[in-house]
């Protein structure tokens, strides 16, 4: 993993948190950015204290220099939140539903800060 980023290769660590995405992985893998799982994004606008789990990932992610990416956002009163925290960048159905290959380029054609398949927090369709 050290030989793929010294190559340029941007590495994240998915679904931070659950499963095999433990924090310890953050002290000992040279990642990029994390990707806080949808089940945590999905009642951040109900649940305070799932609002709370991913402002403090988030915090987490700033305060060692990684990149945040939330997965899973599919409401604007999530993405709002997100920006809030702020997030980097998120995925999910808010912006599109997945798309076969030749219709991708419509989507980015709809945003100018369209630049990854995940969108930017600032993006806008």
């Amino acid at each position: 993993m050290v030989e793929l980023r010294a190559m340029g290769f941007s590495i994240s660590i998915d679904d931070l948190g659950t499963g095999y995405s433990s924090f310890a992985y953050l002290q000992n893998l040279p990642v990029h950015q994390i990707k806080i799982d949808r089940q945590f994004i999905r009642n951040i606008s109900i649940n305070q204290n799932s609002a709370d789990i991913v402002q403090t990932i988030v915090q987490l992610g700033k305060t060692i220099d990684l990149q945040v990416v939330a997965e899973g956002v599919e409401t604007q009163e999530e993405w709002n939140i997100l920006k809030q925290f702020g997030c980097d960048s998120i995925q999910g159905f808010y912006f599109s539903r997945p798309l076969p290959a030749n219709e991708i380029n419509k989507l980015f054609e709809k945003t100018a800060t369209a630049c990854k398949l995940h969108l930017p927090i600032g993006g806008s369709l």
